[in-house]
């Protein structure tokens, strides 16, 4: 007798019709509710404010890394944006007719505040691919790589603020008790670069062409936003209302630097900033809950 061949009753049951189906399906598909994504969403990004310590060790880790081998390290940043306030102060305070103690102060914050904006929408488009290996690689919020970013660039803000407190202290220059209004300025500013962030992100992982889009869009918003020029240079042209009133990067530019400048608080300029905030945040919320599942396929 063979050994490798079968019995005849395991024949015989192998040979037999299938048994017949109770006539139940089951099938296994990706969950479709809006309820069930908002709930993953949210619970990302507190897996990520509860992973804050990792944040903030990854983001001195990314600034370590990029400036190793230097003297001066992230400050190399403070020195030219400092030579860029001292070159450009002097020269355009001359074409604009500008008292140079109004304006460099006027100048040095803007250009600090816009770097950083600048910063935030450029890495705010490979936050994604750039943690490529990171997200393939362990389980983690991928919120997390977007906050990442905004740490980073949030304690390269902090560097780059010396500037302003030596263009203060060369002019004599004192904030008036408006400064406090900055407090929830700065809140706002953490939201709104955490959604441009998630936003850019999100697009640039899924169209490579993104960030020299976006490059190019932050740089001509650089001429039609008063960063180097006053907006109160327009009033009497008429077009504040295309350049000020309808741009965001305004609204967000000003709730910061007026309270710095002594500017008193302004009702309308708070509406334009919280109105452009609230699409921001309900945009990143439906495109994170939305994509959130294919980001790991797209990087």
């Amino acid at each position: 007798m063979n050994a490798f061949a079968p019995d005849e009753d395991v024949a015989e049951v192998e040979s037999s019709p299938p048994a017949k189906s109770s006539g139940r399906t089951i099938s296994i598909t990706a969950a479709q509710n809006w309820g069930d994504r908002i709930a993953m969403g949210a619970s990302d990004l507190a897996e990520t404010l509860r992973l804050w310590p990792l944040v903030w060790a990854l983001s001195m880790l990314d600034i370590r890394l990029r400036y190793r081998g230097s003297v001066l390290g992230p400050f190399w940043l403070t020195l030219s944006t400092a030579v860029m306030v001292g070159s450009i102060g002097f020269l355009y305070s001359r074409l604009f007719h500008q008292n140079i103690a109004g304006y460099l102060p006027f100048l040095s914050i803007s250009l600090v505040l816009w770097n950083y904006i600048s910063t935030i929408t450029a890495e705010g488009c490979i936050c994604f691919t750039q943690s490529e290996s990171m997200i393939r690689a362990m389980r983690t919020p991928l919120s997390l790589h977007a906050a990442r970013v905004v740490m980073r660039n949030i304690l390269i803000l902090g560097h780059n603020i010396v500037v302003i407190v030596v263009v203060f202290i060369i002019f004599r220059t004192v904030p008036s008790l408006a400064v406090f209004s900055i407090l929830p300025a700065c809140v706002l500013w953490v939201v709104d670069s955490m959604a441009i962030c998630l936003i850019l992100g999100i697009f640039g992982a899924r169209f490579r062409d993104i960030p020299p889009i976006i490059g190019s869009v932050v740089q001509i918003a650089f001429y039609l936003t008063p960063v180097m020029w006053n907006p109160t240079m327009l009033e009497h042209r008429g077009l504040s209302r295309i350049f000020i009133e309808w741009n965001p990067f305004f609204a967000l530019l000003e709730i910061m630097r007026g309270p710095l400048l002594g500017n008193p608080f302004s009702p309308g300029v708070w509406s334009m900033a919280l109105g452009y905030s609230t699409i921001l945040v309900l945009l990143a919320g439906f495109v994170f809950t939305r994509t959130r599942p294919r980001i790991a396929y797209w990087v």
